[in-house]
């Protein structure tokens, strides 16, 4: 059977935490299925493993050593005959997928074993005797593999009723629910050795093989991590499965009724994410450059560093509970950015480690089996990173930390990043300049309405012909735009002085809009036939001005 994870990355132990992958020189079928058993039991939630036979590892890198060792292929036909038996030996029954394949021109076996959905399993001690060997329960501490005794096995058997969400059968979902196109996009975007095979086989093949079925072999169930990844309207069947993003340009607590909502983002988790993401860092993250005087370093930060960002949003989707009829929310606010998700943290983490917010190490997880594909597709670092990633991106952009919430019912998990010192108190929806007291100019003012604008307060006093000659804008579109401006909808500029003398200046509302673009030209690139000039002349005037740092660029991350 094919397995749905590149070999290579196996092998060099990438996108899959090492602790998961084992490597052995040889066949030693009493040794290996104390380790099945082990990944089988998946005590501490981490998606099983994969033992990898014919490979040696490297002693100090810990990868495995090329050319690999290898196994014979007559050898190999008789130890997937050999397991047939051993199988057996697990109980409750256990089937570990196995497949072989060819490595530095020799023949490897790879023994897949997804976390068991009937925990606790338990072995022969040894599967070769022909006696009967007690039965023990294994479980992985690190790389290794040891009995479950005590505390650990009263724990082991507590968890037999705890299949994890996402690895649950799910009697809505259809197969015929899963998209064949997200499946062939997630394949190809791992390297899954599946592509060569994907137009021979069926959906329900290809699921199967990929571990998203559940069942007995006349009941087979869609798994519900098969919904999440590649159903393209998952909330069917998962009620609220979305993200909400809210901007309150004054803060929530200020104006409330100053708020924006940005149309909900739904899809398949990883189409979730990247939405999500994609939003913030172009509407919401800003670069600041700032050249120190008489020093050839520049000073950079962000009002909020990206990273910390994605892995906020990351784990909120990841950990959140698809079972709660509750959105992911995302809240915006000039001083912070919130991210709210339900249910809340596990109680196997304390809430000092809660208070603290510097490694939050569940025992369990909601969806141990979504958070491996999120790996795979390099959206997750891997389980327990995440809090220490958004501290640490935090610290080296100079930014307060972050602060984590949660109730004593733990029914949900509030992180709150802020934003970095030095950003001032408005917020900047694209081209939509939002002032502190709540004075939004309208999203008719577009970049050449902008530019007349600009060009009106460089002057003082403008003509037509003025703004014709300087923008490269057509007459009767400069005659539209004057017109637009000096309405009162607007009232941004006003007409004085005679026909043949006077021209067009600013109203006490438009000198208030150029000040604010003023203060804030370098938090959005406006596209202007004179953006670089404008920019050139402000650094100019600042020179002229004696200031011992000199402000270059404010830019949208890109």
């Amino acid at each position: 059977m094919a397995i749905p994870v590149n070999i290579e990355d196996l092998l060099h132990k990438r996108k899959i935490e090492s602790t998961r992958i084992e490597f052995k020189t040889g066949w030693n079928p009493d040794k290996i299925y104390r380790t099945i058993c082990a990944f089988a039991n998946d005590f501490d939630n981490i998606g099983g493993g994969y033992i990898i036979v014919g490979v040696q590892e490297e002693e100090n890198t810990g990868i495995a050593k090329r050319p690999v060792t290898g196994i014979p292929i007559e050898e190999l036909d008789k130890i997937q005959r050999d397991m047939v038996g051993f199988n057996h030996k697990i109980e409750p029954f256990y089937l570990p997928r196995i497949d072989m394949q060819e490595i530095d021109g020799k023949y490897v076996l790879l023994i897949w074993v997804p976390a068991g959905v009937n925990r606790p399993y338990n072995v022969r001690e040894r599967v070769t005797a022909s006696n009967q060997s007690p039965c023990k329960w294994y479980v992985r501490s690190g790389t290794n593999t040891i009995e479950a005794r005590g505390e650990v096995l009263d724990e082991l058997r507590e968890m037999a009723n705890r299949t994890p969400f996402d690895e649950r059968g799910n009697e809505s979902i259809e197969i015929t629910d899963i998209s064949r196109a997200l499946v062939l996009d997630y394949l190809q975007t791992v390297n899954s050795r599946l592509v060569a095979d994907f137009e021979k086989l069926s959906l329900f093949e290809l699921l199967s093989q990929m571990d998203l079925l559940v069942g007995p072999v006349e009941r087979q169930l869609v798994k519900n991590v098969a919904a999440m990844m590649f159903c393209k309207n998952p909330a069917k069947f998962f009620p609220t499965t979305q993200v909400d993003i809210v901007i309150f340009p004054e803060g929530c607590i200020k104006n409330p009724n100053n708020m924006i909502e940005v149309p909900k983002i739904v899809g398949p988790v990883p189409d979730m994410i990247k939405q999500a993401l994609d939003y913030i860092k172009t509407n919401v993250i800003k670069k600041r450059i700032i050249k120190q005087k008489d020093k050839a370093e520049s000073i950079i930060f962000f009002n909020y560093p990206y990273q910390a960002i994605e892995e906020a949003v990351v784990n909120a989707l990841y950990h959140r509970d698809y079972q709660e009829r509750e959105p992911v929310e995302i809240t915006i606010e000039p001083e912070k950015i919130s991210i709210l998700s339900y249910a809340g943290p596990d109680r196997s983490i304390s809430i000092d480690a809660i208070q603290k917010a510097e490694r939050l190490k569940s025992r369990r997880y909601r969806n141990r089996r979504l958070g491996d594909y999120l790996k795979e597709l390099q959206l997750s670092e891997g389980r327990g990173t995440g809090i220490p990633t958004i501290q640490d991106e935090l610290r080296r952009n100079g930014s307060a930390p972050a602060v984590i919430e949660t109730n004593e019912e733990r029914s949900y998990f509030l992180i709150e990043i802020p934003c970095r010192e030095g950003f001032g108190d408005r917020v900047l929806i694209g081209d939509d300049f939002i002032s502190s007291d709540g004075d939004k100019i309208n999203d008719k003012i577009n970049d050449k309405i902008k530019s007349v604008l600009l060009k009106i307060s460089e002057l003082g006093i403008a003509k037509r012909k003025d703004l014709h000659d300087a923008i490269k804008i057509s007459m009767p579109t400069i005659d539209r735009i004057l017109k637009q401006l000096i309405s009162e909808d607007l009232n941004l500029i006003e007409y004085q002085g005679s026909r043949k003398t006077g021209g067009y200046v600013l109203t006490e509302k438009g000198k208030a809009f150029i000040k604010s673009m003023n203060e804030y030209i370098c938090l959005v690139s406006l596209r202007l036939p004179n953006y670089q000039n404008y920019i050139y002349d402000q650094k100019e005037h600042r020179k002229k001005r004696s200031l011992n740092v000199e402000e270059l660029d404010f830019m949208p991350m890109k």
